[in-house]
């Protein structure tokens, strides 16, 4: 959006909790509100990755503006099971982090259905007031972490037997698999070092994770210059799932290890996020306009052609968008050029 529009671009929230991401995006004319009634009629609008309430989706439609809703498509599948289970009678027992942009976007789905639960004790406070026999549904925060998530979800199985739970776990696959790696390098380490920012519930998960893995000593950084100087022995490594390669190139680069770097490797990430509908939507209309401009066939392959900034900064036609071979990495790098 913002090669595409003049600044200013508003985004709804941060767009991802990782400072040095949303100072990028400042850098570049991005405004952040926390209300979309600040927001001027008809100005280019983005929802952030955390999902937001219906009634903030809606209201930003609102007076002509250009919105784009990049909510992750893991918030958008516990926004409609819940949804969902609401619909058909269900009490939603929702893990979550009070407060949490996610947390507080997903409960205004079904307010009246929904309980935030933090801990195992709110289990037992839900398991008393509820009526035995009602239909109970248990939903979680994406960026939770997997042992956080599993103790509570424990207990409400043990209090409500017919407990409905997703097929597939709400749970991030990007958390998760980095708090799984984390745990086979945090026992191996005299220190770990966690990228990421203060507000960001999944770089605060990994903190936990490397502590309980009994890691002597955890610090959490948002960039290589705020590494302390006395770090000696084997130092493990992991980011938040928001904060850029560049930071942990920088970070490993700072350390300077004199015996080198291992990567740790426990899994493949091999899915597809595609862009936003609406982003997709500008992209092809303006591919449309420039082929129209300079008299070039018409793109007919709507589901794979889009538009591209070229390096003198002018907007082409882009046959094949091949955005499954763009990382969100390979972007911001471009952006801070």
């Amino acid at each position: 959006m913002v090669r595409v529009f003049e600044p200013p671009v508003y985004c709804y929230h941060e767009i991802v909790h990782n400072r040095h991401v949303v100072e990028q995006f400042r850098a570049r004319g991005v405004i952040f509100v926390d209300d979309v009634d600040l927001v001027p009629e008809g100005a280019p609008l983005m929802l952030s990755a955390h999902g937001s309430a219906p009634e903030v989706v809606s209201a930003a439609r609102d007076r002509g503006r250009v919105v784009v809703d990049a909510v992750c498509p893991l918030v958008t599948k516990v926004h409609h099971e819940l949804k969902v289970r609401a619909g058909k009678g269900y009490t939603v027992l929702y893990v979550g982090h009070e407060g949490h942009e996610e947390a507080v976007g997903t409960m205004a789905v079904a307010p009246d259905s929904v309980r935030l639960v933090r801990f195992e004790a709110d289990v037992d406070d839900a398991a008393a007031e509820i009526t035995p026999g009602a239909p109970v549904a248990l939903l979680a925060q994406t960026t939770l972490s997997h042992d956080e998530w599993s103790d509570i979800m424990k207990r409400a199985r043990e209090r409500f037997p017919d407990l409905w739970m997703p097929n597939r776990s709400d749970l991030c696959f990007a958390t998760t698999n980095r708090q799984a790696a984390l745990k086979v390098i945090a026992a191996r380490s005299d220190a770990v070092v966690v990228i990421g920012s203060v507000n960001s519930s999944n770089t605060r998960a990994l903190e936990k994770v490397a502590r309980a893995s009994g890691c002597p000593l955890v610090l959490r950084v948002n960039e290589a210059a705020e590494l302390p100087d006395d770090l000696s022995g084997t130092v493990g490594v992991t980011a938040g799932a928001s904060a850029p390669d560049e930071l942990v190139e920088a970070v490993v680069a700072r350390l300077a290890p004199v015996d080198g770097v291992e990567e740790v490797h426990v899994t493949d990430e091999d899915e597809y996020f595609p862009p936003p509908p609406e982003l997709r939507d500008l992209l092809r209309g303006l591919a449309a306009a420039v082929a129209v401009g300079l008299a070039a066939p018409a793109p007919t392959d709507m589901g794979r052609t889009g538009a591209r900034t070229s390096s003198a900064g002018s907007l082409e036609v882009d046959g094949a968008a091949r955005d499954r071979q763009i990382s969100a990495a390979d972007v911001l790098a471009q952006l801070a050029r």
